[in-house]
């Protein structure tokens, strides 16, 4: 069994072999999906929406994420595991920033991190790297950033914002990112981006032409229902399937079939 590094991953962008990623938040999921052979498990701050309810990401914090990435990590024996840093936990200071990476890896367990933003955090990434953590990037639509844009929003529309991305892309690839997540941004500028770095590009809501692709693990199997996202196919409904299994259990419990004398002690 190959354990995944992110030599790998970028391996697999030069032989054009692509790469399959999504969140996971807990053991149980961690396990089935590295069983499964994902290339990535992301610890997302997506958490802090689809597992705690929250309206978006930003009041998850490190001590949150920190819970999630134990979790995943204890299980995982293949995939790359990727902590997302929160909101706040790499913004003020360089120095935060570098700290608070290295312990998503000595006390979580992580092979990495993630961090949203573009050429403005080409610095802070480079002394995080530096200091030996992978780092993967995030590009396009920044859900940290959702205040600023009014919004979820599709990205990178307007000629200034193509170009502001496609520099961002540059820059981070030489600050030494490993690969960068694409988030809702128009198809066609995914794959520019894609052909102009040479790093691989993790696409959600960015178009076929990524060199992988990742989705919310929550979304994909119908188990959360706090947004209709367009980038979103529903592998599974989840949610009626353990509706129904509810249902019959309440009915077995209540006509007395549940628990049976094979069932009893």
């Amino acid at each position: 069994m190959e354990k995944i590094s992110i030599n790998t991953i970028k391996r697999m962008k030069s032989d054009g072999e692509k790469i399959t990623a999504l969140t996971a938040y807990d053991f149980n999921m961690a396990k089935l999906l590295d069983e499964v052979g994902l290339e990535i498990i992301l610890v997302g701050d997506s958490v802090n929406m689809v597992v705690y309810g929250e309206e978006n990401t930003l009041s998850a914090d490190i001590w949150m994420i920190l819970r999630h990435v134990k979790a995943v990590s204890r299980v995982v024996q293949r995939a790359l595991v990727v902590a997302d840093m929160p909101f706040m936990s790499y913004q003020p200071s360089i120095r935060d920033a570098v700290r608070n990476a290295g312990f998503f890896l000595s006390h979580g367990g992580a092979k990495g991190v993630k961090l949203e933003g573009g050429i403005e955090f080409a610095p802070t990434i480079q002394k995080i790297v530096e200091s030996g953590i992978p780092v993967m990037g995030h590009l396009g639509m920044l859900p940290q950033s959702v205040n600023k844009y009014g919004g979820f929003k599709v990205q990178g529309k307007t000629e200034e914002q193509k170009e502001y991305l496609v520099e961002s892309a540059l820059a981070l690839e030489e600050a030494g990112c490993f690969s960068i997540v694409l988030e809702k941004i128009p198809a066609e500028l995914g794959e520019k981006i894609t052909k102009t770095v040479s790093i691989p590009t993790i696409g959600i809501g960015a178009g076929p032409a990524c060199d992988g692709q990742i989705l919310v693990v929550n979304d994909m199997l119908g188990f959360f229902e706090g947004m209709n996202l367009k980038f979103v196919r529903k592998y599974a409904n989840l949610n009626d399937i353990i509706r129904q299994a509810v249902r019959e259990y309440s009915k077995d419990v209540k006509s007395g079939a549940f628990p049976s004398k094979d069932e009893s002690f």
